[in-house]
């Protein structure tokens, strides 16, 4: 009898504390998983790649190592992107006989349907056809443009007023949207000297949906342009000039003869979200829900319009914090929450994001379609960037802490003996996927240790990252996770902030960044910031009356002009990185527009 206590006395005093263990939260860990998926054979995980499909594949098995229940289709939860719009070999523009040169006189926009119109040309201005209180504009009147070109110029005629009525009309969209209205079988667009003095032709840029024009739209230089007017005997300068002295519509049939073709083709991949279910304990309870989540793409190569700081260099974006980082942090709770399954009453669904450096497109496709009743998701976590730590400020920022009732009250409990401390953000809107669920009434709270010098380069790499100072996070996300998880009543949902990026009804609506610019021009290095509008974009972004904008969206800038033609091709909604000289230190920001 004695002999036999002693064995249970044995076994207890070993066999415990791996016991204790099973599950814990590692910094080995969190380290393994982001070595991995910011490996350069991962090659940026840009969605649509094979690589994406190989990181997809690893955060998988660890969800079913961990005890969690694929969903959806067997773990991944599939959705369509536009990757790439190739232009083919049939675009053309012939103006009364003269053949255009493909890519240096012409070029269709990305967003352009295909197919061949040879009509005549009828120039309309800007575009416009406002009737508001406080704009009246109308290019088209007394127009007959049914089955014709239209040939428009870009932007608008006040590019020297940041403030300017007609900035939230002026997209190249919502100026093809009119002119298909009136009739238009195709659209022209001229870039005015004001936007670009050396009239070169636009970027094809992917815009990550499938919606087109309807009528081919193609992008002319000024030289096609004039041979247009020529019949007038004026040119496209001498419009532009005309116009925007005058600040009235001077329309015109030309008389000229255009047959152009557009061969545009947009290329399609599917992409997926990887999702997995641990079930609660409580009969009834288990039928809620809790996501936790964080995004696993990144930039893949970067270049232009890719959202790279750097979009000249072509080189592996590793995204080791943005956001293998915040990947891993999911994988680990998966483990760590797993492993007290018997202590947890609400179901918790761990979802690895995809395309959210395209604009949240995961994250939107899960709310849309959701495994679950969207009703039954109480709240959920969302953890982007939580690998690099300031050392000076020590602190993670939790946002969305106003989006419930309880939620600043409960993170106090739980960050009281931190080995950092935790900052407040009310805010449910933001640059990140959570706010994809706080647009459906769902309770969100948003962890990042913040922006730094690596960001969206091709330097943020595995090396850099302060393995014990996420396991620190993870442990301290896990206990207010479990903790929320085993209330006996829901959080109440709380507005705090916007809902939802600026919407549409046929227009865009005004981009901008909430700021008073140095008019002046006396800072001869960027754009000096004279003022911030409170609670506006560039506010709830950092951004500090004095701060001199250098770049935006990896977009040198170097003058209000440079400020205003970048902000010209962004979009309502967006997420961006602005580059600022504080103090003669570069700083980032990343500012919802």
């Amino acid at each position: 009898m004695i002999k036999r206590v002693l064995i249970y006395v044995v076994i207890i005093f070993f066999v415990l504390p791996v016991f204790a263990q099973k599950g814990a939260i590692t910094a080995k860990d969190m380290k393994e998983y982001v070595y991995f998926l910011a490996s350069d054979s991962l090659k940026g995980r840009k969605p649509g790649t094979a690589e994406m499909n190989v990181a997809a594949k690893y955060i998988l098995d660890h969800f079913k190592a961990a005890g969690l229940k694929p969903m959806a289709d067997n773990g991944f939860q599939y959705f369509d992107i536009v990757t790439d719009v190739t232009l083919g070999p049939d675009n053309k523009l012939s103006v009364d006989g003269y053949d255009a040169t493909f890519r240096k006189e012409f070029i269709p926009l990305a967003f352009s349907s295909g197919g061949e119109v040879n009509a005549s040309v009828v120039f309309a201005g800007y575009g416009f056809d406002l009737d508001l209180d406080s704009l009246k504009w109308n290019d088209y009147s007394g127009l007959d443009v049914k089955g014709k070109w239209v040939m428009i110029f870009r932007a608008d005629p006040e590019l020297d007023k940041s403030d300017s009525k007609f900035i939230a009309f002026s997209d190249a969209r919502s100026k093809v949207l009119t002119a298909k209205d009136k009739g238009a079988a195709g659209v022209l667009l001229v870039t005015p000297r004001g936007l670009d003095k050396d009239d070169k032709l636009m970027a094809v840029v992917v815009e990550n949906n499938e919606v087109t024009s309807g009528i081919p739209v193609i992008n002319i230089r000024h030289a096609v342009a004039d041979r247009i007017l020529a019949a007038k005997g004026i040119s496209a300068d001498s419009l532009e000039n005309l116009i925007t002295a005058k600040k009235k519509p001077n329309s015109f049939e030309t008389g000229t003869l255009v047959n152009g073709g557009v061969d545009v083709a947009q290329k399609h991949a599917k992409t997926a979200n990887v999702v997995g279910l641990l079930e609660g304990s409580d009969k009834i309870l288990k039928d809620e829900y809790l996501v936790i989540g964080g995004h696993y793409d990144h930039l893949g190569f970067g270049g232009p319009n890719s959202g790279s700081r750097v979009p000249d260099t072509n080189a592996i974006h590793n995204g080791a914090d943005d956001n293998a980082s915040g990947t891993a942090m999911v994988m680990e709770l998966a483990k760590n929450l797993s492993s007290q399954r018997a202590k947890l009453k609400r179901s918790i669904i761990f979802v690895a994001f995809s395309g959210e450096e395209m604009g949240l497109l995961g994250s939107k496709y899960f709310v849309n379609n959701p495994p679950v009743e969207l009703k039954k998701i109480k709240a959920m976590f969302n953890f982007d960037m939580v690998g690099r730590f300031d050392k000076e400020k020590n602190s993670i920022s939790v946002s969305g802490t106003g989006t419930s009732a309880e939620g600043d009250s409960i993170l106090r409990v739980f960050e009281k003996g931190l080995p950092f401390t935790v900052t407040h953000s009310p805010d449910g809107y933001g640059p990140s996927d959570h706010a994809s669920f706080y647009s459906s009434n769902i309770p969100v709270f948003f962890f990042t240790t913040g922006v730094h010098m690596d960001y969206h380069t091709p330097s943020d790499d595995a090396g850099k990252l302060d393995y014990n100072k996420e396991k620190q996070i993870g442990d301290f996300s896990s206990n207010l996770i479990a903790d929320i998880d085993n209330l006996n009543k829901d959080l109440t949902f709380r507005e705090s902030g916007k809902k939802e990026a600026a919407g549409r009804s046929g227009r865009r609506l005004k981009v901008t960044l909430g700021i008073m610019p140095d008019f002046a021009g006396s800072e001869k290095k960027g754009l000096r910031v004279d003022g911030v509008t409170k609670d506006g974009p560039a506010s709830k972004g950092g951004m500090l009356k004095g701060d001199i904008i250098i770049s935006v969206h990896g977009m040198k800038v170097e003058n209000i002009y440079d400020y205003m033609a970048r902000l010209n091709k962004l979009k309502s909604g967006m997420t961006v990185n602005v580059e600022v000289l504080r103090n003669g230190k570069v700083e980032i920001l990343i500012i919802q527009l």
